[in-house]
């Protein structure tokens, strides 16, 4: 298995920015993938994600397994070649649908049973199935173990199950991941609130040979500040030399306070679903354009973001757009979202490397601090 190079060019406390370098392209970190669950990132053209600055997006096992079938996506040419998108990608395992998709699966030792929301249909994901499909039929330049996740709160009986269940999972998908030279394997550290599990379990996920590590268990409910004291119980576990990414997070203030704990990499499906839903992010904070307040307001989304999402359009125009329930609306907001996160990613990385990233973050914390204050629960885009 490929292990990637990954550098890390400058440090501000835990912070830290650098390089994860594939086939396809360098990532940046720290970096946020917009999520293209069904082959696209909702709303825009993979060109508008890529000019937002975006060097990597996530696509989804689950979803693409259904439809239109991994087994066709392999025969039009891969995930990549499919969808238009020519950078590294990585993909979900179908994961984090076996526990939001819990009324419809039936699990065992060995796997997942599914029936399809979409038909009924029954299928079958075990940790060799879901490298099958993320790595041979998909192309995926970044594989994740299949494993699982439990609800927010748990026993600890419960979560120590599933943390076991998914280190034998993560062994498993390692060994049919086998070894390849243009693709790389993350496993997943799990442990739901406890520390002595979150201990246990990233000690167990870094020896076990994967290429880059990530937090799950996290954008289940839990919150803000539960998700920054889970990130803090298990980073001083996790070896230097890996990229760390935290699965499902999130708002703007979870991903500067992540990065602030040492993590290099995110994804989330709240860009395009706030642009979907009236909701514009901006370096003020969230703005809901189907308020009357913006019915005659001609100032741009945000000046400060270099898109033309943010630019080109007055809130005016685009509350008008909103509330006629027009695409273009949906088209604009998710367009400049992904924009503001990379942005704020852009930020993030030049402030740790001009020792500023402290400045920073005090500065966002206090702009955005009403915007923590509710937990999430992140599912498909």
């Amino acid at each position: 298995m490929a292990t990637f190079e990954f550098s890390v060019s400058a440090t501000e406390g835990a912070a830290r920015t650098g390089v994860l370098k594939t086939s396809r392209g360098d990532i940046r970190t720290p970096a946020f993938m917009p999520v293209g669950t069904a082959a696209t990132v909702k709303a825009l053209y993979m060109d508008q994600v890529k000019q937002t600055g975006a060097d990597i997006i996530l696509g989804n096992t689950y979803h693409l397994m259904l439809r239109p079938g991994a087994e066709r996506v392999k025969r039009l040419g891969g995930l990549h070649s499919f969808s238009k998108w020519d950078g590294p990608m990585l993909t979900d395992s179908g994961g984090f649908q076996v526990w939001s998709l819990s009324q419809l699966r039936k699990m065992d030792a060995d796997g997942v049973t599914f029936r399809s929301h979409i038909d009924g249909s029954e299928h079958r994901l075990t940790p060799a199935r879901s490298i099958e499909i993320q790595a041979d039929l998909l192309g995926a330049d970044i594989s994740m173990q299949l494993d699982e996740c439990t609800d927010f709160p748990c026993s600890h009986e419960d979560a120590e199950a599933s943390m076991r269940l998914s280190l034998d999972w993560g062994a498993r998908s390692l060994e049919a991941f086998g070894d390849r030279e243009r693709q790389t394997l993350f496993g997943i550290v799990q442990g739901s609130n406890f520390p002595d599990l979150r201990e246990a379990s990233a000690k167990a996920v870094a020896s076990q040979g994967f290429g880059g590590i990530a937090l799950g268990g996290l954008a289940v409910g839990e919150g803000h500040d539960q998700m920054c004291r889970t990130i803090d119980m298990t980073i001083p576990h996790l070896p230097t030399h890996f990229p760390r990414y935290v699965m499902g997070v999130g708002k703007p203030i979870d991903l500067v306070e992540a990065v602030a704990r040492g993590i290099d990499m995110f994804d989330c499906v709240l860009p395009t679903r706030a642009g979907r839903h009236g909701q514009a992010w901006t370096w003020d904070g969230p703005i809901n354009l189907k308020n009357a307040r913006f019915a005659e307001d001609q100032a741009p989304l945000d000046e400060a973001v270099d898109c033309p999402a943010s630019q080109d359009y007055s809130r005016a125009y685009l509350h008008h757009l909103v509330r006629s329930g027009e695409y273009l609306g949906s088209m604009v907001l998710s367009w400049h979202n992904i924009a503001f996160f990379q942005a704020l990613m852009h930020r993030m990385r030049d402030a740790i490397s001009e020792g500023t990233f402290e400045a920073l973050r005090s500065e966002l914390s206090t702009r955005w601090a009403h915007t923590k204050s509710k937990p999430r629960v992140e599912s498909a885009s």
